[in-house]
């Protein structure tokens, strides 16, 4: 064995090598039909790699990857990092609009997935997500999707896509070892891995790009935090296209040599409790096993969570612990809108800089996202108070559904879009299990008979489930809608009239 440790890999490619020749035989991820050991992923991994390489895909190559969790996710994620191209998961929950959308932003070179998924044809959403893909051979030319050049799937499938075989026969022969050996050197700690899309303040998609060095310092640290070792079995209950699922579940356990367990139906945990929290009507701890801190704030722009308190969050500041521990090498400011520190007792914006902070936000300037000393702006409200920092809310109006943002913006624009609909806005309504839900006051144009089952069932085919407003309401005309004295839509004053009118029609 080497003297040298897992640990020490700076870069995904040496850190395959070296989990493979630490852990050897022991089963890296398992799913319900597949187990692979970590020497098994470092092999499978390098054909693939071979084969990608072979294909032109190299150092920055931007590779969406459309995979539930499980086996082959990590095993595509693993030969995309070897090469040092940029590694853009993909939500299964996607609908073909949503997905055009995220390919284009994202400028995907290359889309790889899985042919079907639980009761999605992956192939059927592509297609739909790309109408020009019926008139074209595989040799793609999208004018919606500009540098889009293949769509792969893990088996045969539609006649505009590849197959997994043309990527690894690709790689057969033996001087592709040599050029991947050589690539694999020349991938930096700092150079660009993975790019985690989130909803944005906006309708639009926001992605947040992030180096080799910032998953792999997240990666130990976490499996430090939560106490894992080579004997760890992790079950998965977040996707692996959020940061949730990599960075609670399969990076951590890979870091230790332990076992990473999916499920198909993994997800983000809409009826487990919320970590950070008591069960419901208990003041007993509700940690996993190992952590003795509670978490506090964490978002995907940092890779998961960085703050953390010595107590479970209670009144006056009954949302999240106090920021009493930061994870090493994190440091945040508190400040006003003019960027300048807030003294105790105000309120203020939180901006973080670390090391697993995001490199950049993809397409956003970086003056919008960072101050000029290279810290984030948050958008998390908190105050100092006696000492220490206390979460008190949200800059903007972002919804978070059991785990999972929700921009109201997107789905406002999805809603009125609808022909029956003259106006809609959205808001997030306090929920004991989901944290808070999509709730939407909608205005018909005249004479419309719009139902909110129907408006419902019109956005499954454009939106993820989560993003389906749970709650509807109808007003009668705009002038119903409550507004702020600078004529802006006054989110607090609409969402307790959604409130009313849902409880007076029964939905609340």
């Amino acid at each position: 064995m080497s003297d040298v440790t897992a640990d020490d890999a700076a870069t995904i490619p040496a850190w395959l090598r070296d989990l493979s020749a630490h852990y050897g035989l022991s089963p890296a991820v398992s799913d319900e039909g597949n187990s692979v050991s970590f020497a098994e992923l470092d092999t499978a991994s390098r054909a693939l790699a071979r084969g990608l390489l072979a294909r032109g895909v190299g150092k920055g190559t931007r590779v969406g990857l459309l995979f539930g969790n499980g086996t082959g996710w990590v095993t595509w994620w693993a030969a995309v990092s070897r090469v040092g191209a940029l590694c853009i998961p993909l939500s299964t929950f996607l609908r073909p609009a949503e997905l055009a959308r995220v390919a284009r932003h994202a400028d995907l070179h290359m889309l790889i997935a899985q042919k079907s998924f639980l009761e999605r044809d992956f192939g059927e959403v592509i297609g739909a997500a790309f109408p020009g893909l019926s008139s074209r051979g595989t040799e793609l030319a999208l004018p919606e999707a500009p540098f889009l050049r293949s769509i792969v799937f893990d088996e045969p499938g539609p006649p505009w896509a590849r197959d997994a075989a043309w990527i690894a026969g690709a790689g057969a022969d033996p001087l592709w070892t040599e050029v991947l050996d050589n690539a694999e050197c020349e991938i930096h700690a700092d150079d660009e891995a993975l790019c985690i899309y989130t909803s944005g303040q906006s309708a639009e998609p926001k992605g947040a790009v992030f180096s080799h060095r910032a998953i792999l310092t997240k990666a130990h640290y976490f499996g430090e935090m939560f106490g894992f070792t080579a004997s760890t079995t992790t079950d998965v209950t977040m996707p692996f296209f959020w940061v949730g699922g990599l960075v609670m579940s399969l990076f951590p356990t890979m870091a230790v040599g332990g076992l990473t367990r999916c499920t198909q139906r993994s997800t983000w945990g809409s009826t487990s409790n919320p970590i950070g929290k008591p069960p419901a009507g208990s003041n007993s701890p509700a940690l996993p096993a190992g952590l003795k801190l509670v978490p506090s704030l964490g978002m995907t722009e940092t890779f998961g969570m960085y703050a953390w308190g010595t107590e479970f969050p209670s009144e006056p500041y009954p949302i999240a612990a106090p920021l009493d521990e930061f994870q090493p090498g994190f440091q945040v400011r508190l400040v006003d809108e003019n960027d300048v520190d807030v003294a105790d007792g105000v309120p203020g914006e939180l901006l973080v800089r670390g090391p697993t902070s995001t490199l950049r936000l993809n397409k956003i300037f970086r003056t919008k996202a960072f101050d000029d000393s290279g810290f984030y702006r948050t958008g998390d409200l908190a105050i100092r108070h006696h000492g220490r920092l206390r979460f008190i809310g949200r800059k903007g109006d972002m919804i978070k559904t059991s785990g999972a943002n929700v921009s109201p913006h997107e789905v406002e624009r999805e809603l009125e879009a609808l022909a029956d609909v003259d106006a809609a806005h959205v808001v997030g309504l306090p929920d004991d299990r989901r944290g808070q839900v999509v709730a939407a006051a909608v205005i018909r144009i005249d004479g419309a008979t719009l139902t909110g089952e129907e408006i419902k069932e019109s956005l499954r085919e454009r939106l993820s489930p989560y993003k389906v407003p749970k709650v509807i309401v109808f007003l009668g005309s705009r002038d119903e809608v409550p507004l702020t004295p600078s004529t802006k839509v006054s989110k607090r004053d609409l969402a307790d009239l959604i409130e009313r009118r849902a409880a007076a029609q029964g939905d609340r």
